[in-house]
C-alpha cells in the first residue's frame, strides 16, 4: 500500500484493474485506492505478470503493507506501488465549466468516461480530442476505451476507413451519484424491500465528505449573500481570445480564470477573509490557497490552487486546467486537498442560478458561482440584453458580519465588470 502522504496512515483498495495471471506493463493502471484524503489510480511500478493478489477488494490495510506480487524477468517481487508522479507541465485541459478539446493526462469526458493514462497518452500524441475520443465505442469494462480500442480507431481514422462510434448512453448508478455502488445490505432490507427500493453503499470520499459537511454545519453559523454580476465583458473577451488561448496553451479558456483572478485580487484587499477561527482567536494567513470544489467519479473533491496570490492571470488558467485533470483523472496526492484558506464552487456548470455552499472548515467563507444565463436588465434607464450570473458568498458569522462580507462579494463583481478587455495572453 504506497505512502500517499505523512499524514496517511492506511489504504482501501477499491478495485483491482488486473487479475491473477494477467501481463502488466509498468505505469498502467494496475488498482485503485482510497484513503480519508482522494481516491487515486495506482499504477503498476513494474512490467511483468501479477501472480498474487494479498489484499483483496474493499479491504484496508496500513500504509507499505504488501498488497500483489509482480513476476518480473522470473524473480517474484512485492508490488509496492508508488504514487503517480506529479507532471510540471499542465496537466490534462478541464475546466469546471466545460471539457476540453485536447488533453495529455488521464480525465473523463461529457459522459462520465475515464481513461487510463495509457490511453490519454495514445489519444495526445494522435491529436485525438474529446469528442473524438468520446466517440469510441469501448470494449472495456463499463465501456472504458482500452488501448486496442484507440489503436484500432487510430489505425481506421489513418487508413480513412469508418469507425465505429458508440452511441449515447444513460449515466450509470455509479456515475449520477458520486460512485455509490447497489449493496445488499439486509439488516435494512426489511424496512426498505426491493424492488422499490435500492440500497447504495457510500464511497469513501462520500462518508468523509458528509462528516465534514455536517461538522462544518454544527461548527460555524452560515449566513448567505448572493449579488448579481454582469459577465459581459468577461463573455466578450473569452470570445474574442478562445481560439488564439487554446493554439497556445493547448487547453480551452472557460470562465473559471477569470473567476479566481477576481477572488484573489478580492481577497488581497479584504484578508479577513482568508481566516480560520482556532477558540478566540482568529488566524489570517497571508498566503492565499484557492480551493475549486471539482466533481469526480468518486464525490466532490476541493484540490488547492497553492499561493495563488503570486500567479498571473495566465498562472491561474493553468494551474486550473491542472488541478481539474488530475482531479477527474484520480491522480491528487493528499497534499493536493490540503491547505486551503478560501474555496469556490462553481455549481454553474450544472445549469444552476443560485445555491448557498457550505463552508469548507477551518476556511470561513466559500464563493458559490451560477450559471451565465443572457437576460434582459436595465441600464441606464434602457433595458438592455447582458449575460448575468448570481454569485453567492457563505461566510462565518462569528468573525465576518454582513458589511465585511457584502464589501467582498462586491469586490468580486467589480473586478469581473471591470475587467480590462484589452488584456492579450
Amino acid at each position: 500500500m504506497p505512502q500517499m502522504g505523512e499524514s496517511i496512515t492506511e489504504g482501501t483498495i477499491v478495485k483491482w484493474h488486473k487479475k491473477i495471471g494477467d501481463t502488466v506493463r509498468k505505469d498502467e493502471t494496475l488498482l485503485e485506492i482510497s484513503t480519508d484524503k482522494v481516491d487515486s489510480e495506482i499504477p503498476a511500478p513494474a512490467s511483468g505478470k501479477l501472480v498474487e493478489i494479498v489484499v483483496p477488494e474493499n479491504a484496508t490495510v496500513a500504509v507499505q503493507t504488501v498488497i500483489a506480487y509482480l513476476e518480473a524477468d522470473g524473480v517474484k517481487e512485492p508490488a509496492t506501488a508508488e504514487m503517480p508522479a506529479r507532471s510540471v507541465a499542465p496537466a490534462a485541459p478541464v475546466q469546471l465549466e466545460q471539457m476540453p478539446q485536447r488533453m495529455p493526462a488521464a480525465t473523463p469526458a461529457k459522459g462520465n468516461r475515464f481513461y487510463s493514462p495509457l490511453v490519454l497518452n495514445v489519444a495526445n500524441t494522435e491529436g485525438i480530442s474529446l469528442d473524438e475520443l468520446e466517440g469510441i465505442n469501448g470494449s472495456g469494462e463499463n465501456g472504458r476505451v482500452t488501448k486496442k480500442d484507440i489503436l484500432a480507431y487510430v489505425a481506421a481514422r489513418n487508413q480513412g476507413g469508418g469507425v465505429t462510434v458508440r452511441p449515447a448512453t444513460v449515466p450509470t448508478v455509479a456515475a449520477v451519484s458520486g460512485g455509490a455502488k447497489p449493496v445488499e445490505a439486509p439488516e435494512l432490507r426489511a424496512k426498505y424491500p426491493a424492488p422499490a427500493h435500492e440500497i447504495l453503499q457510500m464511497t469513501n470520499v462520500q462518508q468523509k465528505m458528509a462528516q465534514h459537511m455536517v461538522h462544518s454545519v454544527q461548527t460555524s453559523p452560515h449566513v448567505s449573500a448572493i449579488h448579481e454580476v454582469d459577465m459581459s465583458v468577461v463573455v466578450k473577451h473569452r470570445e474574442e481570445h478562445a481560439k488564439a488561448f487554446e493554439v497556445k496553451e493547448g487547453f480551452r479558456l472557460t470562465f473559471t480564470p477569470y473567476i479566481v483572478d477576481a477572488v484573489v485580487r478580492a481577497i488581497k484587499k479584504y484578508p479577513l477573509i482568508n481566516s480560520s477561527v482556532e477558540g478566540d482567536k482568529i488566524i489570517r494567513k497571508t498566503f492565499i490557497n484557492l480551493g475549486l470544489a471539482v466533481a469526480s467519479e468518486s464525490g466532490l473533491l476541493v484540490p488547492v490552487i497553492k499561493h495563488a496570490e503570486e500567479k498571473s492571470f495566465l498562472g491561474l488558467a493553468r494551474a486550473v486546467n491542472d488541478i481539474a485533470g488530475r482531479t477527474r483523472a484520480k491522480k491528487l496526492t493528499p497534499d493536493d486537498v490540503q491547505g486551503g484558506t478560501f474555496t469556490i464552487s462553481n455549481f454553474g456548470v450544472f445549469g444552476t442560478l443560485i445555491g448557498t455552499p457550505i463552508i469548507n472548515q477551518p476556511q470561513v467563507a466559500i464563493l458559490g458561482t451560477g450559471a451565465v444565463k443572457k437576460r434582459p436588465v436595465v441600464i441606464d434607464d434602457g433595458i438592455a440584453i447582458r449575460s448575468m450570473a448570481f454569485f453567492t458568498l457563505t461566510f462565518d458569522h462569528r468573525i465576518i458580519d454582513g458589511a465585511l462580507g457584502g464589501m467582498f462579494l462586491e469586490e468580486i463583481v467589480q473586478n469581473i465588470q471591470r475587467f480590462d478587455p484589452t488584456m492579450k495572453f
